[in-house]
């Protein structure tokens, strides 16, 4: 398949461990933001491949590990209501709230159902005028134009029982939070190749200025990862502190300028807590005032609800990249997919998941093609 096959090639991805290899002269630490990243990068072994100079750290790319718990505790208030069809993509039905999950109050009852796509939820409202209808919008830029687009064509029909609970968070705040941290040891940044194919990439310049590290927008393949770590490394040995593109199959520098003005129409800009992180200013989105009636926490009245994260699990030293999930104590014991103590270890983008499938890695030298 074009545009796949040839970026899981295990000869290509040699060539360039190789390059890596002759190009490195001192230790880096370089951090992917996506979770798909993180995955991609435990599902190959791509870490195998790599010299011993070379430290991978994860960051907070995963929407379902950064939903703050107090939007989860939100959602099951209202998902509890006998009036409410609580609508919401598979990965968030197992995240841990304070007390339970969504999954735990369906099974009491709770009339909750997975959807595809957030217009499905909107299809779902015109069909059931008798029932209030709520989608749970979280996500990066990835998914923020979707849902934008649910609440435009909500509003386009007339509906007056469809409101998304949004928690949109943004990368570039992110980024910003991450490295004015003290205690980070990040020096280059493969950026996530999905978000800058709707939001480009130009947020990044002032970025890479302001802090003296490379961004490289990167894809998910392992050739892709392997490219944009090279790429990092050429510009960390010679003193070089720039953007630059590897993902120029899809992104472009300006992205998807259609879905920026969606997102402009529907959204503005506001701080957004961070689960594990907490709050950082300007990083997320929330519906304008126009649209306030499709907004979930104001029709049902949940913005009070304010909680605090439990001292029993790391995730958040994890999505900063100050800590590997394998030096967590409960990790594959009291923690484990089954039995999550924290998002990381329940979304199919979490860091700790990853660890926990792929803890047998497969190395790219036993394969001709990965797959």
């Amino acid at each position: 398949m074009k545009y796949l096959d040839e970026f899981r090639d295990a000869a290509a991805a040699k060539i360039l461990a190789k390059e890596i290899q002759r190009t490195i002269s001192k230790p880096w630490t370089i951090m992917e933001i996506c979770g798909g990243q993180t995955h991609t990068i435990l599902k190959y072994g791509i870490e195998t491949m790599l010299p011993p100079e070379v430290t991978l750290v994860h960051g907070p790319g995963c929407p379902v590990c950064v939903t703050p718990l107090e939007m989860i505790d939100k959602a099951l208030a209202i998902a509890s209501r006998p009036d409410v069809i609580f609508t919401s993509f598979g990965d968030m039905l197992r995240v841990p709230g304070s007390h339970e999950d969504l999954l735990s109050i369906k099974a009491r009852g709770a009339d909750i159902r997975m959807v595809y796509s957030p217009l499905d939820a909107v299809q779902l409202a015109s069909a059931r005028p008798d029932k209030n209808i709520v989608f749970f919008a979280v996500g990066f830029e990835t998914t923020a134009p979707a849902n934008a687009m649910a609440v435009m064509e909500a509003s386009r029909r007339n509906l007056k029982n469809f409101s998304i609970l949004c928690s949109h968070v943004l990368v570039p705040p992110a980024i910003d939070a991450l490295l004015s941290a003290p205690e980070h040891r990040i020096q280059a940044f493969l950026a996530a190749g999905h978000v800058c194919t709707v939001m480009g990439y130009e947020e990044y310049f002032p970025l890479s200025k302001k802090f003296r590290v490379p961004i490289i927008v990167t894809g998910f393949e392992p050739v892709d990862i392997l490219q944009g770590i090279l790429i990092a490394i050429q510009q960390l040995e010679v003193g070089r502190c720039e953007v630059e593109n590897q993902y120029r199959r899809v992104v472009s520098p300006k992205g998807n300028i259609p879905a920026r003005q969606l997102l402009a129409t529907v959204f503005e800009i506001t701080d957004r807590a961070w689960r594990g992180i907490g709050k950082i200013p300007a990083s997320g989105y929330r519906l304008k005032d126009s649209f306030s009636a499709f907004d979930a926490e104001k029709v049902y009245n949940v913005g009070h609800i304010v909680t605090s994260e439990p001292g029993t699990c790391i995730a958040g030293e994890v999505l900063q990249g100050l800590r590997k999930p394998t030096t967590c104590q409960a990790f594959g014991k009291e923690c484990t997919p089954e039995h999550p103590l924290g998002a990381p270890m329940v979304s199919s983008e979490g860091a700790c998941a990853a660890y926990f499938h792929y803890g047998k890695i497969r190395p790219m030298k036993t394969q001709s093609k990965m797959n």
